[in-house]
């Protein structure tokens, strides 16, 4: 790091410090203005918020790392964001009039008070265990790799990058609540573009062009099936993405993270009305375009580049240690000085706002859907310091979880792939039925959730058992929880988890009308209907059909 980029990570610095002490001087008198920003965000800062929440350290070090070590079979993940806008055409018409601040708070309403309990445990502990945890450990790692400092006053650098990044994030998030995520998402999107793009640029340019890195990775066999690198769709007897598994495991873990999970749904309950919350889901969708080429692509140079024995301007062979390291390598090697600096700062925007999001949403989730509904008296200024005092608690436990994670870095992205997909198909099924079928009752979808929650942990605990068992009989139990392909799995579980709606529910009491009013297709009053009609218009239109245009052309090139 030349002394030019520090002065680049200063001013970075300096222009955040800035957002933030200007949000704290706007107070934060209620829960509304503390969790939600006071319900008046316009379009640019939900969708900034919801791409600059998703991009964390797992699309720096996972994305890029899968992009070198398999090629184009993770881009699915990411493509699948358009449904973005199905949660802006579909679920914000009925979770602007339910009035919630929360998912569970939603299935309240919805079902009843036992499946809020549910969603909000499994939340809660999600969030800690994988999404803090995964993302501080990733951000230390790539700040390892792209300082190049093993030790500093003799204590793991690692160690440094992480525990100051997750600090110096709680402190704006505690003290700026909602808002601060907002609007300091607004600074720290484009440097991240920018920066990205910067890489891509300059990789390109390094190796030959984009011609160069399909033709080396193309060659390249991905199975024993004629499957290559550059190929999206790869045959079904693929041990790891076979093409119909891909496209049903990412079409269900979309669903959930974009429609149902507090993490994304939260930036979108902050718009001021059903129009600038629509169009942020558009804005967000367009830019959630971009991932595949700004990380993945450049996963897939870096490849290149090792593989072909790139030689540097320096005189230095490019050298690619492990995949996870694509990215903080590309970074380290390529850049001048200045542009070294900006890559760092979209970096750190990358990490500090998906910790944001993450703290900002598991104290909303802890505050509204267990404090407030212990103690309904509690005065609006009490439950902004209870949410503080939350985040303040979330970070300490992230912080003791990392050790365990450090142990599985080596498999991080998957990792984190398996837990989605059997925490997916529960919840998926719960909101899917109980936003499009009224006779969706209170225990069906509770029972749904369990149900779902029950598999899902018996499929992750077969994972740990036979994965380190090595004298393990065969036996069914082993072929449908651990040999059955993952993918597939998660496709199964869905279907599952919604025949226990449907039966639960045809066995049980119908939902009292009035209590489902608004909430579910068929029950919106004529004014809600017209309400939600006058919130879009043509252009509204033409932009979703070019998104949902774009992503078939990519399914198209890359088949």
């Amino acid at each position: 790091m030349a002394f030019l980029d520090w002065i680049v990570i200063g001013l970075f610095c300096c222009a955040l410090i800035g957002i933030v002490l200007w949000v704290i001087s706007q107070k934060n008198n209620n829960s509304a203005d503390y969790f939600l920003g006071g319900k008046d965000a316009t379009w640019i800062a939900i969708g900034a918020s919801i791409f600059a929440s998703n991009i964390g350290s797992e699309h720096l070090i996972g994305l890029a790392g899968a992009g070198a070590s398999s090629g184009m079979a993770m881009a699915h993940w990411e493509i699948q964001g358009w449904m973005i806008l199905i949660l802006g055409w579909v679920f914000v018409p009925f979770y602007t009039r339910s009035m919630v601040y929360t998912m569970p708070e939603f299935l309240e309403r919805r079902y009843n008070t036992q499946s809020r309990t549910i969603l909000s445990v499994i939340s809660l502990i999600s969030y800690v265990l994988t999404k803090v945890a995964v993302t501080v450990y990733a951000g230390g790692l790539v700040f390892q790799q792209v300082f190049g400092i093993e030790e500093l006053w003799g204590i793991d650098f690692f160690w440094i990058a992480a525990i100051g990044l997750v600090v110096i994030t709680a402190i704006y998030t505690i003290f700026g609540g909602m808002k601060s995520v907002l609007y300091t998402s607004v600074l720290q999107t484009p440097i991240l573009l920018l920066g990205s793009l910067i890489i891509l640029v300059l990789g390109f340019k390094a190796l030959g062009g984009w011609d160069e890195m399909m033709a080396v990775c193309g060659a390249v066999d991905a199975n024993e099936y004629g499957d290559k690198m550059t190929s999206l769709i790869r045959d079904n007897r693929d041990a790891n993405y076979p093409w119909l598994g891909a496209l049903i495991g990412s079409a269900v873990i979309g669903f959930w993270y974009w429609c149902t999970d507090q993490y994304i749904v939260q930036r979108v309950l902050s718009g001021k009305d059903e129009k600038e919350a629509r169009r942020g889901t558009i804005f967000g969708a367009y830019l959630k375009l971009l991932p595949v080429f700004l990380f993945l692509i450049p996963g897939m140079i870096a490849f290149a580049m090792s593989t072909k024995g790139i030689t540097l301007p320096n005189g230095e062979v490019f050298v690619l240690s492990t995949p996870d390291a694509a990215f903080p390598t590309l970074v380290a090697k390529l850049l001048p000085a200045g542009v070294k600096g900006l890559v760092v700062c979209g970096i750190l925007a990358a990490l500090m706002s998906s910790l944001a999001s993450l703290f900002n949403s598991s104290a909303m989730l802890f505050t509204i859907d267990f404090w407030k509904r212990l103690r309904p008296e509690t005065s609006e200024k009490s439950l902004v310091r209870i949410g503080q005092i939350a985040t303040v608690v979330i970070v300490i436990l992230g912080i003791l979880w990392i050790p365990i994670m450090r142990s599985v870095g080596n498999v991080l992205y998957n990792y984190l792939q398996d837990v989605q997909s059997v925490l997916a198909p529960g919840i998926a099924a719960a909101f899917l039925l109980g936003i499009c079928w009224k006779r969706a009752s209170a225990k069906g979808g509770m029972w749904g959730l369990l149900s779902g929650i029950i598999i899902g942990l018996t499929r992750l605990g077969a994972k740990v058992y036979y994965s380190n068992a090595t004298d393990a009989a065969d036996s069914w139990f082993k072929a449908v929880f651990y040999d059955f392909n993952w993918l597939f799995f998660c496709g199964v579980m869905l279907v599952f988890c919604c025949l226990v709606v449907i039966v639960v529910s045809l066995m049980t009491e119908a939902p009292d009308q009035n209590k489902i009013q608004g909430l579910v297709f068929g029950t919106s009053t004529p004014e809600q209907i017209a309400a939600t009609r006058a919130s879009w218009n043509k252009w509204d239109v033409f932009h979703t059909l070019v998104i949902l245009g774009f992503t078939v052309a990519f399914y198209i090139y890359f088949w």
